[in-house]
């Protein structure tokens, strides 16, 4: 079968000649050549990838629309083996009828990822899975995704051994979450010492010197963890010493940060501020002090982590270290993507920023 490609010239009154592309069949490459860039540079340029500079990017995609060209990404996974598809892998270990509140901040991430995955023409298939079942068998045997995305992990011991799995299986992914030392694979996620630090060293500045903390300080939850390892590197620099008696365990929901800050009223310590690990936790001690006749800020000052939408929205609204679900996304994306093209990817710590709102005040001098 003969193809041909004729330019066609048209002229207008008082117009200069305008040409005109007509190709019969057209594919990539009779884009590259009337581009002058190579194919892998006109598939990139229609999956409007950043990686592609934006002028070259608009000239192929005109190209493109005068020949009435169109991906046919089936087609093009034949020859590639690629699926063009990205799978977003989201984990919960709660059971049923369990409070299923601790995955809002990877939701919020969402739309994020897959805004990011369109911008680099990848396809997103999200998955909800539970931590005991065998995910990464399943994703390392078929070609349904070039790469995964793995958000949340529960028990990280247990989930290392998968991370592990996926490493023996050659398989590409980015993990949310922190860089460990000699972990498979690389991740993209938040300084959460720093962010520690900086939630600790706020409520330092504003004269609370008994502050407390809600969460996990277990090494099975290194994130949070982190966020401990902040807050007590905080009142070490500050002079001050950590109080056992004001560091409460609570797990990942409003309902653990109410009993937790019940808890510590119950105890009879002495505490002007709480710094929680998460924002959910930090909500529900909030609501145990007003129940109780404890006023926010006034009495005690209380600061969360993560940002999620919510937080603006209590009453009063709360205090947090920012994660930036957008900028996190992007990271994500651009890693994964990076390593389905051979690009080298190293592992990323973004820093968070401190959201001061009104769950936190100066103490009052009475």
């Amino acid at each position: 079968m003969t193809r041909s490609r004729t330019l066609m010239s048209e002229t207008t009154e008082n117009s200069s000649p305008e040409r005109k592309l007509r190709v019969e069949n057209p594919t990539s490459r009779d884009i590259a050549d009337i581009a002058g860039v190579s194919q892998a540079t006109v598939s990139r340029a229609l999956r409007d990838s950043p990686l592609v500079r934006k002028e070259t990017r608009e000239r192929i995609q005109a190209i493109a629309r005068e020949l009435n060209y169109f991906v046919n990404r089936n087609a093009a996974g034949l020859r590639t083996h690629q699926s063009n598809t990205i799978a977003l892998l989201m984990f919960d270990d709660a059971s049923e009828g369990e409070d299923t509140s601790q995955n809002l901040f990877l939701l919020s991430m969402l739309d994020a990822i897959t805004r990011a995955a369109a911008r680099y023409g990848y396809d997103v298939l999200v998955s909800l899975q539970q931590l005991h079942d065998d995910w990464h068998i399943e994703y390392q045997a078929s070609h349904r995704a070039d790469g995964l995305i793995l958000l949340g992990y529960g028990d990280y011991v247990e989930y290392r051994e998968k991370l592990e799995a996926l490493s023996r299986a050659n398989t590409r992914f980015m993990i949310w979450g922190p860089v460990v030392k000699d972990q498979p694979g690389h991740s993209f996620g938040c300084d959460n010492d720093n962010g520690g630090y900086q939630a600790t060293g706020h409520l330092i500045s504003l004269g609370r010197k008994n502050i407390a903390l809600i969460g996990s300080t277990s090494r099975r939850s290194p994130e949070l963890a982190a966020r401990y390892t902040g807050y007590v590197r905080a009142l070490e620099d500050a002079g001050l010493e950590e109080n056992p008696k004001l560091v409460l365990t609570a797990q990942n929901s409003e309902q653990q940060g109410y009993a937790a800050a019940i808890d510590l009223l119950e105890s009879g310590e002495p505490f002007d501020a709480i710094f929680a690990v998460t924002d959910l936790i930090a909500i529900g001690a909030m609501r145990a002090l007003q129940d109780n006749g404890i006023s926010v800020p006034e009495d005690v000052s209380i600061v969360g982590f993560d940002d999620m939408p919510l937080a603006a929205h209590v009453s009063p609204a709360l205090t947090t270290v920012q994660q930036n679900a957008r900028f996190g996304a992007e990271g994500l994306v651009r890693g994964i993507v990076g390593m389905i093209e051979g690009k080298p990817v190293s592992s990323t710590l973004m820093a968070p920023k401190l959201v001061v709102r009104q769950s936190c005040g100066a103490i009052r001098n009475d």
